[in-house]
């Protein structure tokens, strides 16, 4: 709970951005108030209590930027900006110039860069409070939350399951409460699987629609920075803020190319199901056979008929060879040694200029097995004689789906985001998966390059979190959005943690 200015209380838990706003327009909250109580959950949930450990840095500034809020709103009456006094946590290799960002690695805990990533920047200009950073694996390069920086962060629902990666604490931090929205960055899947396993929405979209510039990358051009959010709504309006063309990032010229709507937002419709016709990829499924995806697919089973009588038309298909595509469109150990270099060597006053040199210091987590496999990559990716086939067949596959979707006449492919449920602490020490084994669908929009939601589906036994995957053709953010609102209003699966 928060006090506000009148004295009454404003309900905190699961508070939307909208829901911010009318309580400021009625003068019933502060923004200096709502920044208090934020920092006081974090206090409270994160380095005390169940102690998630999904925050890194808190901004010792933002109770004076909210104070300076609360002045400007006060003198005209007018809102500064679509996230006006919102506060919003940032994954931790999203660089901040006013704040240390670390890249999950301990060689980088108090690395301040110049300037502020192109999306932290807009943000701000939509009167967004930067409340903190949030942990991550070293430089991104895992599913899970192992990092040389801060350990490792628990997952709200389960304390002894991951919350998932990398976008590991703003997944476990916005599913807990300790914000209002956050970001997170997604080169496989590092939005969308915390969100999946946080019981939240994810938004990756298609590169370039938001600006790359000021983000570590894992591999440059398949990167995106996304927007984590309890609601649709919310995912959404924070996607309007930071989308846009960006002269630092020449990637960004695809926002240009996608026609972009005037705001986003008005793409979202309850009644957003009705007519549409999505595709079921059943081998994008697990094992029924498999007691940790069997749940997931009886939930994507009950979300699919859930949208048929929503007024959607579902039916099964199939992405041919799905796992050879797969494997033949990764780029990770063909690109990020030398992606991740190149960004490294950029940074003003960097302790460190390469993956080589933190190897040798042993200044990054040892269970990070895909930052080990990384430094076997070449230093120049055209000199790996794969490297040119495997752009190819980039191309060859996103032809493949949305081939496949202008045959069915498809709005979207939908598909749990990872086969199987959160798993434990436990089962990853004892390296049951590797990170290239894991078994995630995101790789599937990653590796294809197209933009895709994830959306709440449920909870397996145990109240374990379940994503469901809406994937669409390149630049079409709108269509995904759509029917992202429709499945969420007509199924409000999101649910808060039970922390106390």
């Amino acid at each position: 709970m928060t006090t506000t200015r009148k004295g009454g209380d404003f309900v905190i838990e699961e508070a939307t951005i909208a829901g911010i706003h009318r309580a400021y327009r009625a003068g019933s909250l502060s923004a200096r108030a709502l920044v208090s109580a934020y920092l006081k959950r974090i206090k409270q949930f994160d380095q005390s209590g169940p102690r998630l450990n999904s925050v890194v840095t808190t901004n010792a500034k933002a109770l004076a930027q909210a104070a300076a809020l609360d002045e400007a709103y006060a003198r005209t009456g007018r809102l500064q900006g679509s996230l006006h006094g919102i506060p919003v946590l940032l994954k931790d290799n999203i660089d901040t110039c006013d704040l240390p960002t670390s890249y999950g690695s301990v060689a980088f805990a108090a690395h301040r860069p110049a300037r502020d990533a192109s999306a932290v920047a807009r943000l701000r200009e939509a009167g967004a409070i930067v409340l903190g950073k949030t942990t991550l694996p070293d430089f991104a390069t895992s599913w899970w939350a192992y990092s040389s920086r801060s350990g490792e962060t628990r997952n709200p629902y389960d304390l002894a399951r991951d919350p998932g990666g990398s976008s590991a604490g703003t997944g476990a931090a916005i599913a807990a409460n300790l914000a209002c929205v956050g970001l997170g960055t997604d080169c496989g899947g590092s939005v969308r699987v915390p969100a999946s396993h946080c019981n939240l929405v994810g938004i990756r979209s298609t590169p370039g629609v938001v600006s790359r510039a000021g983000s570590s990358p894992l591999v440059a051009w398949q990167d995106t920075v996304g927007p984590m959010a309890r609601t649709v709504r919310d995912a959404v309006t924070v996607f309007d803020a930071i989308a846009g063309y960006d002269p630092l990032d020449s990637l960004s010229v695809n926002h240009a190319i996608a026609r972009a709507p005037k705001r986003y937002t008005e793409a979202l419709d309850r009644d957003g199901l009705k007519g549409a016709r999505l595709g079921l990829v059943t081998n994008a499924l697990g094992s029924d056979g498999d007691v940790h995806a069997a749940p997931v697919n009886a939930l994507v089973r009950t979300a699919v008929q859930s949208m048929a009588a929503t007024g959607a038309r579902v039916v099964d298909v199939q992405i041919a060879d799905l796992a050879l595509h797969l494997r033949d469109t990764s780029m990770y150990v063909n690109c990020s040694r030398h992606d991740l270099n190149a960004f490294l060597g950029a940074q003003r006053d960097a302790p460190a200029r390469s993956l080589q040199q933190l190897y040798e210091a042993r200044q990054y987590h040892p269970m990070l097995d895909l930052f080990e496999a990384c430094l076997a990559g070449p230093e120049m990716p055209e000199y790996d004689p794969q490297y040119f086939r495997r752009l190819a067949a980039r191309e060859a596959f996103q032809r493949q789906i949305v081939n496949l979707m202008a045959a069915q006449r498809l709005d979207a492919l939908v598909f749990p985001d990872v086969q199987i449920v959160p798993p434990t602490r436990e089962q990853l020490n004892g390296r049951v998966w590797t990170t290239l084994t894991y078994p995630t669908n995101t790789l599937i929009a990653s590796q294809a390059w197209l933009p895709a939601v994830t959306v709440p589906a449920g909870f397996a036994a145990g109240r374990l979190p379940v994503g469901l995957e809406l994937m669409g053709k390149p630049y079409d953010e709108p269509t995904l959005f759509r029917l992202a609102y429709a499945f969420e209003q007509a199924t409000r699966h999101r649910r808060a943690p039970r922390l106390d």
